[in-house]
Formats: structure tokens, sequence, C-alpha cells
């Protein structure tokens, strides 16, 4: 299969940098150009500082192109780039995504500013496959991963579809990479001293998971009905979203039947022979281990990973803590990477998915 060129949008922030790793050696996509700000515009991205723990991937000679320039989109079409990795601010994205899109730039986009937007799937694979059939229809080749926080509670929650979920309540621990490489770097942060609290984080995993949830009639979403109870606040971890979630579901349970359900849930078989898709979707474990469960490509934990060489890595949600509360209610905590299976990762699979299927050239 040939690789695609392609520019990642955002040369600094973290999950730029996550996106330029995943692309390093990967096997579709080849990396050929990146937009950054204006003041890193010219620059080798060598030049540019490396924020990631692992060592920064060996580049052959790459642009990085202002975004604000007007010529930014003719400057990507003279280097023939067919896919865009959108890694930006909202107030950015408004301004490029779309324009990209028209263009005739595949844009999978990790920005929250067209995320539920008509005529632009929403999607999370294992989850909401179908509404992918909106690519391309309305706004041109454009796509949204999902909020990070979401996909720990998610994915789980898809599995258990089956039985009727009714209600849900969420709380969340979120890590400090969320918010961006300047938290980490905070010397406040680093002595504990940091607002625990997300303004306009609940609402944002609340509509996205009724979004995801609910069903197509041609490319407008009808949300799903569900009772929610959602709180997000940040912890002093650097990476790691783990969510501790109760659902009331319709049918009565029992641990094995929701044992069996988790193990179950798949990904379509299009999306397995996806380079990002892990082994399996959930990778369950009797209790999470926030250090040491980080990292799992759904049937082991990489104790040194290495996600330029190794794209499975930190793609599945992990399960714990399971417990049958009644008959119709539940328990479980899940733990996902939020800047590899929450952002560039997941950004990424949706971009594998689309060759696989057909969606781009």
């Amino acid at each position: 299969m040939r690789r695609r060129p392609t520019v990642v949008l955002g040369a600094s922030g973290l999950v730029g940098q996550r996106m330029q790793q995943r692309l390093c050696n990967h096997p579709w996509f080849e990396l050929k150009a990146v937009g950054g700000r204006q003041e890193t515009s010219g620059k080798s991205l060598e030049q540019i500082p490396w924020r990631l723990k692992e060592m920064r991937p060996s580049f052959p000679p790459i642009p990085v192109l202002d975004l604000s320039s007007d010529s930014f989109i003719h400057d990507l079409l003279e280097l023939n780039i067919e896919v865009a990795f959108s890694c930006l601010p909202s107030e950015v994205a408004e301004r490029i995504e779309e324009a990209l899109a028209q263009a005739g730039i595949a844009v999978f986009s990790n920005a929250s500013f067209n995320r539920r937007k008509e005529g632009i799937p929403l999607v999370i694979p294992e989850i909401n496959a179908e509404h992918f059939t909106a690519f391309s229809t309305v706004k041109g080749p454009l796509v949204c991963g999902t909020n990070c926080t979401l996909i720990p509670m998610a994915v789980p929650l898809a599995a258990l579809r089956k039985f009727g979920i009714r209600a849900v309540r969420m709380r969340s621990e979120q890590a400090l990479s969320g918010a961006g490489w300047k938290l980490l770097f905070d010397e406040e942060v680093q002595h504990g001293r940091f607002d625990t609290e997300i303004p306009g984080e609940a609402e944002k995993v609340a509509e996205e998971l009724l979004h995801v949830f609910g069903t197509q009639e041609g490319t407008t979403v009808i949300p799903a009905q569900l009772e929610l109870d959602i709180v997000c606040q940040r912890v002093a971890r650097e990476d790691g979203h783990q969510v501790f979630v109760e659902t009331t579901v319709a049918q009565s349970l029992s641990l094995e039947s929701v044992r069996q359900a988790f193990n179950a849930h798949l990904f379509p078989e299009s999306v397995m022979r996806c380079p990002s898709a892990p082994i399996q979707s959930l990778h369950i474990v009797e209790h999470i281990d926030a250090d040491q469960h980080l990292w799992s490509n759904g049937i082991v934990f990489a104790n040194h990973p290495n996600p330029s060489e190794d794209l499975q890595t930190g793609m599945a949600v992990v399960i714990g803590d399971v417990k049958i509360i009644d008959e119709y209610t539940l328990s479980f905590s899940a733990y996902s990477h939020n800047t590899i299976r929450g952002a560039a990762g997941g950004t990424m699979l949706l971009a594998e998915q689309a060759v696989v299927e057909g969606r781009i050239p």
C-alpha cells in the first residue's frame, strides 16, 4: 500500500507531537509537512522543543508552514498533501479545517470545533462506525474524534448497550496532559497547586456520549436519550484518564454476563485491519493500576513503550473493579491513554478506517 502525503496541523503541542511520532514509521501515511504558528514558521522540526517523554524520532527535512498564511492551503497542494491531521485549538480549527476539506484534503480532526456539527461525522470506530457514512457528503472529507475523556467511559458502556442502558453516573480523574504541555511544565502544578475543576468538560462529555450513541438519519444524528450525571476533575498525574462509572440497565445482570459482553466487544472487521487498532478493544483486569496499566494493546501492557514503532500500544481501554450492585446496576472503572487513544492515536485510527473502507483514495 502506498504512503499518502500527510500534514500535521500542530507543531509544538502534545497531541501534534504525538501525531508526528506516530507518523514517523506509519505504513500508510507519510509526514511531508507540519503547520504551526507564525513564530515557528520556517523552522525545522528539530528546532521545535520536544514535549514528550520518548525521544524525538528522526525526521527528514520537513517544513513548518505558517497556518495563518494566505498561501497555506496552496502550499499544501503544491506538496501534493492528501491527508491532514488536525491537532489545533478550536479557534484555529474553525478557520482552517473546512477550507482544507473543501480543497480536497481529507481532514481527520482532534480539535473540538467541528464536533457534532451537521454533516461532519463524530466517530468512535467500535461504537458508531456507521456514522462515517456522512464523510464527504456535506462539508467535504472531514471527520472528528471525540473528547479524550469520553473514550474510557463510552467504549465499555457500548459493550453494555444490549442490556438497555437507562442511566449513567460518571466521575473522572483526568491527567495534566489533557490540558496541554504548559500545565505539565508549570512550577505551581509541580508543587501540587492547580485547579482541579475543568469548566465545561462534563457538559462536552455528556453531549458527545449521547451523540455517538445516537441514530443517524441521512447526515443528521438523533442523540440517544439517557439520564446522565457526570463530574470531571483534574488530578496530579501526567498521563492517563480514569473514570468511575455506575450504570443502570433494563435487563438483569450477572458478573458473568457483563464480562462476556466486555470480551465480545470488538472493532468492525475493517478496522481490525488498521495498523493502530489494538488486538482487543477492551483489556479486562481485576483492579486498575494507573502506573502499570497506561500502555495496553488489548492483551499486554508495555513497560518501555515506543509509540513511533508500536502503533497498537496505548490504544486499548482498560477495565477493572467490575461490581454488580444489584440486579440492574453495575459499577466499573476504566482507564485509557489520553494523548494516544483519546487523541492522536484515536484520530489516526479514523484515517486508517477511511483507507480500508475506501473513503479516501
